[in-house]
């Protein structure tokens, strides 16, 4: 096994509602477990909400992108065909149908941050749960229920993560790190920032993101 080269640090800046975000978070871990023996990776991740005043209940997707975007219904599902070939591709479960809704996302951003405090392993175990969730079980996640499953899922403890959905733990926490992001200029994600200083943008190819490790880890050693 060859010594490592570096040990960097990766922002991955993303929200649970945004499908090329499980695209790009699988495409990531795909690259850092290529480069595991070359390479040590601290993984962070951090909150953005794309639609923060997504009302309970949620909407029906395409007809909010629709609104949104001015695309057209085949314009959408062409597009959606592509990430869900992407999201198979790097092992990430996505299932998109016409009846999807969208959820509001910022209690499964308090439980990530919660998660994150136990620990990259716990934080990366639940943002895949809570991205099954949302983008193939299409549950809503703003329900306390649907978000302890995924919890659950996780392998965390299903009665701390209560409490904090309960008490309103992290609010404050997340709100300072989205509001952080913003004011460094992400304002589209995924968003990957390595070492604090190189923005890689978009659900890049496992092989650019590979590219980009090495390429850094060997700039910070030498």
């Amino acid at each position: 096994m060859s010594q490592a080269t570096g040990k960097i640090s990766i922002d991955f800046v993303s929200d649970v509602a945004c499908p090329w975000c499980a695209v790009g978070l699988g495409s990531l871990l795909a690259a850092i477990a290529r480069v595991k023996d070359t390479v040590q990776v601290e993984l962070r991740l951090q909150p953005f909400e794309l639609n923060p005043d997504m009302p309970a209940g949620g909407e029906p997707t395409l007809a909010r992108l629709e609104k949104k975007y001015g695309y057209s219904r085949e314009q959408l599902n062409a597009n959606r065909a592509v990430i869900s070939e992407r999201a198979a591709a790097v092992g990430m479960p996505v299932r998109m149908t016409e009846d999807d809704k969208s959820y509001n996302t910022f209690d499964a951003h308090r439980l990530l941050h919660w998660a994150g405090l136990q620990g990259q392993d716990p934080q990366v175990a639940l943002k895949k749960a809570l991205l099954k969730t949302y983008h193939h079980d299409n549950r809503d996640t703003s329900a306390t229920d649907v978000l302890l499953q995924a919890v659950k899922d996780a392998g965390l403890d299903v009665a701390d993560a209560r409490a904090v959905l309960e008490s309103g733990r992290h609010a404050d926490d997340v709100r300072a790190e989205e509001e952080k992001w913003q004011n460094a200029g992400i304002s589209s994600v995924p968003a990957v920032i390595i070492n604090d200083e190189y923005l890689v943008s978009g659900a890049q190819q496992v092989e650019v993101f590979e590219q980009a490790l090495l390429q850094v880890a060997g700039e910070r050693k030498a």
